[in-house]
């Protein structure tokens, strides 16, 4: 009878722990299931996101003409043919290129990148619903990359809403909304990685990074925020690297828009100073009061910043209620207030903070004041003598500095840019404005030059063929 209870009791035992370990697992599933759910619930669903804005993205389809020279030597051609023979083995062809861009108004006006459209002689773009249209350039600013095409839609186009890209915070979803290698609506999607980059691309710099995948052909299309309201422009990636992406934030963008749509160009604010990062090193070395800001290094004559009383060595900490930590804070700050404007600065003085109001001025190309301008029609451009400051550093006696430049002129096609100084011409060094208009003027029509060029970037020879 003793064997038979503690038989029983044991049975019931084992149950019991059996019961247990089963509630238990059971237990463990659940909350293991639980624990997916809301992983999964952590992901956001796109998709409504994507409906919404994707009717205003667009496909761009660029022409550029380009020549191409045979390697043979003019001469061999000459020795057959004689003087008369034209520089027929150069050749020109027209090269195709895509990207992107989004409507922003019902009648047709669209964003894009600067690089998509420069030097397109046809601009096409593509609808969702694959309707085709000719575009025509309203605008564009090389300095921050932006473009404005326009065109005359047969019925009202669906728009995207632009958002506050300075509301953006890092680790926030993003979408990007392009036409990556020609694969139209192509949708990807990741986190602000860092905002404020310098990618050494212009003066105003000051691009949103991103992890969302942005290849070849999302040049100009949305970054959309999960608002579905676009923050930023996608423009840059680095070939060598994976997951980086770059946008122009919106912000930026709608100061450059609005002035391309109501002028064609962009005016900008002028302070009137140099200025210099503050790091820690400089802080230390300069006995500092603060690690972080511009400090002032000079400040030119006659400029706002001279008649507000601004000095050299002041260390500007805020610029009408924005703060200044970072050199592009102050570059695009002041570049994107109006001139006439009336701001408040605040700047370190010693140990003392101070409140400064300025008036903004305009910027202009000082450069180009009082320069007498020789135009060179066969090429296409307008030409100065150098500058003495400018020759000085570059090192050079002579040369003829690029005024302007005729969009579709041989110039234009070959890659000349205002700022650019013309040094050689048919390895013959180029003096001045003047002889270098006699170095064209002799050149008989048809015959291709080689010029020796000194870019910002460096340097280099291009070929072209005179009219």
């Amino acid at each position: 009878m003793r064997k038979l209870m503690i038989f029983v009791i044991g049975v019931i035992m084992v149950s019991t722990i059996i019961v247990s370990c089963r509630t238990k697992n059971s237990e463990a599933i659940q909350e293991r299931a639980a624990s997916t759910n809301n992983l999964c619930k952590c992901y956001p669903d796109f998709s409504g996101i994507v409906e919404k804005v994707s009717p205003a993205v667009v496909n761009i389809f660029t022409t550029q003409e380009v020549q191409v020279q045979s390697p043979f030597p003019d001469d061999i051609f000459r020795f057959f043919f004689g003087d008369q023979f034209p520089d027929s083995h150069s050749r020109t062809f027209k090269r195709k290129s895509l990207g992107s861009g989004f409507i922003i108004s019902p009648d047709g006006y669209i964003v894009t990148n600067n690089h998509v459209i420069e030097k397109a002689t046809e601009i096409k773009v593509i609808l969702i619903d694959g309707s085709e249209y000719d575009a025509k350039l309203i605008g564009a600013d090389k300095n921050t990359d932006v473009a404005l095409i326009k065109i005359n839609p047969d019925k009202k186009l669906p728009i995207v809403e632009l958002g506050d890209s300075d509301k953006l915070k890092i680790g926030e979803w993003v979408i990007a909304i392009g036409n990556p290698f020609g694969l139209s609506y192509t949708v990807t999607a990741g986190i602000v990685s860092g905002k404020g980059r310098f990618l050494n691309e212009g003066p105003y710099d000051n691009f949103i990074q991103t992890d969302a995948a942005i290849n070849p052909g999302n040049s100009g299309g949305p970054l959309v925020n999960m608002e579905g309201k676009v923050v930023g422009i996608n423009t840059a990636i680095i070939p060598y690297a994976q997951g980086i992406g770059f946008a122009i934030p919106i912000n930026l963008a709608k100061f450059v828009i609005e002035q391309l749509k109501t002028k064609g160009y962009v005016t900008r604010g002028y302070l009137g100073v140099y200025i210099q990062e503050i790091t820690p090193e400089i802080a230390k070395n300069l006995k500092l009061p603060v690690n972080k800001g511009v400090i002032i290094t000079r400040v030119e004559k006659n400029s706002p910043a001279e008649k507000a009383g601004l000095k050299m060595d002041d260390i500007i900490i805020e610029f009408n209620g924005k703060k200044i930590e970072h050199i592009n804070d102050l570059t695009v700050s002041v570049s994107t207030t109006p001139p006439g404007s009336m701001v408040t600065m605040k700047i370190m003085r010693g140990n003392s903070i101070k409140e400064v109001k300025v008036k903004i001025g305009e910027l202009k190309d000082r450069s180009l004041e009082g320069v007498e301008q020789i135009k060179i029609e066969r090429m296409g451009i307008s030409v100065s003598d150098v500058p003495f400051e400018i020759r000085a550093q570059a090192g050079i006696e002579g040369g003829a500095m690029v005024t302007s430049v005729t969009p579709g002129s041989v110039a234009y096609l070959a890659g000349i840019k205002i700022g650019d100084i013309i040094v050689k011409v048919n390895n013959e060094f180029v003096k001045s404005a003047d002889h270098l208009r006699k170095i064209i003027d002799s050149i008989p029509k048809g015959r291709s030059v080689d010029i020796l060029i000194y870019m910002e970037r460096g340097a280099k020879y291009i070929r072209i063929q005179l009219r």
